[in-house]
C-alpha cells in the first residue's frame, strides 16, 4: 500500500490553510486539488461594485439634500417665527371661545354710542319706529351682558345685528320722511331698466386718457349752470390729476368747443390733487378724493378755495387698498364720490367693515364754510368684488363685469330701509373693457360712464 501524504495548501477563499490528501507514486506525490477556489469571483465583484456605485449615488443625493436643507433651514425658521407671532393673538380664541375681552369691550363701547344716538332721536320723534329700535337695542344690550358671563351667543351674530341697528338709526337721523316724495319716480322703487348708450363720444383729451370721470352738473345753483357738462381726466399714471374742463352747453360739449379749464392743484402730487376716478361736479364745486389720503376735497369754482373732510371708519381704504376690482382692478379707485336726489355721497371700504362697502353722506355748510359727513351706513358687499357703483334715490347700485362689452347692475342697498337686493340683472353696454367711473345725475336721471377713454351716457327707467 502506498503511503499517504498530507499537503497543506493555502485557500484564497477564507484566508486559511486547507488539508489535501495525496499518494506517493513513483517517487512523486499525487493529489487532487480543487482549483476553483482560486478562480476570480467575477459575479460577486460585479455585485459589490454595483452596491458601491449605488451607495455613492445615494451619498451624493444625501449630501445635496443636506446642502439644500442647510440653505432653506433659516428661511423655514423665519417663517415659523412669523406664523407663530401671527397665531399668538388667536390662541385665546382657540382655547377660550369666540371672542377676546378687548373685542367685547369695544363692542360694548360701540353699543353705548348707539344707545346715546337713539336716545336723542327718540326724545325728538318718539314714534313707533324709534320705540321699536329702542326695544331692539335694549335686547342687544342684554345679549352683550350675557356674553360677558358665558359663551352662549356667537359674536358674529351680535355684530351683524349691531350693524343693522346702526344703519337703521342712521336712516332715522336726518333723512326726511318725504325725501322720495319730492321726486315721485323715487317712490316707484328700484331701477327697472337702463337704456342703450344714448351718448357715445371720445374724451376731448383723447383715448390715451383711459381713466377719469365726466357728466352733467348734478345741481344747478344758477340758470347759467343749467346745461353745463364737465370732464375730469387722470393724466398722471391714470391715477392723479389737477385739472378739469367745463362746457356751458351739451352742444359745446359734443363739438368740444367753448370750454373753460380749471386747475384745482398746482401739481399732480399736491395735497389738493385728485386721486382716482372719483370726481363729481355738484353746484359750484368739484368734489373728489384728495391726493393719497382718506379725505374728500371740495374745490370751489368761483373762489378757487379747497375745503376737506376726513372719512369716518377704522382703516379707511385709500391709495389702492380697496379699489373697484371684480375682473380688472381700476387703480386707486378706493374712494368714489357720487350725487343723487338726496345730495352727495361717498362710497368706500374700511378695515373695520372687513373691506365691505361703506356709504357716507356729505353736507356743505355754506355759512360755516365747512364740509361735513352727516351719516354712515355699512354694507356686506365686498368692494373688490364690484367693478363700480353709483347712487340713485338714496339707493346704492353696484355693478360687475360680464364681458368686454357688457357690465351688469347686480346689487342694491337701500339707505332708507337698510335692505339689500342681490337679484338684479340690469345690463350696461360699453365700448371698452374697463370702467373707470359711473355716476348718476338726478337732473335728467342719466348714468355717465368713463369707459377707457370713451364717454357714454344711459337713461334710467323706474
Amino acid at each position: 500500500m502506498l503511503p499517504f501524504l498530507l499537503l497543506l495548501l493555502t485557500s484564497t477563499k477564507d484566508g486559511h490553510t486547507q488539508r489535501v490528501l495525496g499518494q506517493n507514486k513513483d517517487g512523486s506525490c499525487h493529489c487532487e486539488v480543487n482549483s476553483t477556489m482560486w478562480s476570480f469571483p467575477a459575479l460577486k465583484y460585479e455585485a459589490v461594485l454595483l452596491q458601491v456605485q449605488t451607495c455613492k449615488g445615494s451619498l451624493s443625493s444625501l449630501q445635496e439634500q443636506m446642502l439644500l436643507s442647510s440653505n432653506y433651514l433659516p428661511q423655514i425658521q423665519a417663517q415659523l417665527v412669523n406664523v407663530t407671532a401671527r397665531l399668538q393673538p388667536f390662541q385665546y380664541l382657540h382655547h377660550q371661545g369666540l371672542y377676546t375681552a378687548l373685542s367685547l369691550r369695544m363692542l360694548g363701547q360701540e353699543l353705548s354710542k348707539l344707545e346715546i344716538d337713539l336716545s336723542s332721536i327718540h326724545t325728538q320723534l318718539n314714534n313707533t319706529q324709534t320705540q321699536k329700535l329702542s326695544k331692539e337695542v335694549g335686547k342687544l344690550r342684554k345679549d352683550v351682558e350675557r356674553i360677558q358671563n358665558s359663551d352662549i351667543i356667537n359674536i358674529k351674530t351680535v355684530k351683524e345685528t349691531l350693524r343693522y341697528l346702526k344703519n337703521s338709526v342712521e336712516s332715522c337721523k336726518t333723512i326726511p320722511k318725504d325725501f322720495r316724495g319730492q321726486q315721485r319716480y323715487c317712490l316707484k322703487g328700484l331701477i327697472t331698466n337702463i337704456s342703450e348708450p344714448i351718448t357715445t363720444k371720445i374724451s376731448p383729451y383723447g383715448k390715451s386718457y383711459i381713466s377719469g370721470s365726466w357728466g352733467r352738473q348734478a345741481q344747478m345753483d344758477t340758470e347759467g349752470e343749467k346745461d353745463s357738462y364737465w370732464v375730469q381726466p387722470l393724466v398722471s399714471s391714470h391715477i392723479w390729476g389737477n385739472t378739469f374742463r367745463v362746457y356751458q352747453t351739451y352742444e359745446d360739449f359734443m363739438a368740444s368747443v367753448k370750454h373753460r379749464d380749471y386747475t384745482f392743484a398746482p401739481s399732480y402730487s399736491h395735497a389738493n390733487a385728485i386721486e382716482g376716478p372719483s370726481g363729481v361736479l355738484y353746484g359750484e364745486a368739484l368734489y373728489y378724493n384728495c391726493y393719497r389720503s382718506a379725505d374728500i376735497c371740495r374745490y370751489d369754482l368761483k373762489t378757487n378755495n379747497v375745503k376737506r373732510v376726513t372719512l369716518p371708519g377704522t382703516g379707511v381704504g385709500f391709495n389702492n387698498k380697496f379699489p373697484y376690482c371684480y375682473y380688472d382692478c381700476r387703480l386707486n379707485s378706493d374712494v368714489d364720490v357720487e350725487a343723487d336726489e338726496t345730495g352727495l355721497w361717498v362710497l368706500y371700504a374700511t378695515v373695520g367693515n372687513h373691506g365691505n362697502l361703506v356709504l357716507s353722506r356729505l353736507a356743505w355748510d355754506g355759512e360755516a364754510q365747512t364740509l361735513n359727513v352727516t351719516q354712515t351706513w355699512e354694507t356686506r358687499l365686498f368692494k373688490k368684488a364690484v367693478s363700480n357703483a353709483f347712487m340713485v334715490c338714496g339707493v346704492m347700485y353696484a355693478t360687475r363685469y360680464l364681458d368686454e362689452y357688457r357690465e351688469e347692475v347686480f346689487y342694491a342697498f337701500d339707505t332708507a330701509t337698510g335692505k339689500e337686493d342681490n337679484s338684479l340683472a340690469l345690463p350696461l353696454e360699453k365700448v371698452g373693457k374697463g370702467v373707470a367711473s359711473l355716476s348718476y345725475n338726478p337732473v335728467n336721471k342719466r348714468i355717465y360712464m368713463y369707459n377707457d377713454g370713451y364717454l357714454l351716457a344711459y337713461q334710467t327707467y323706474f
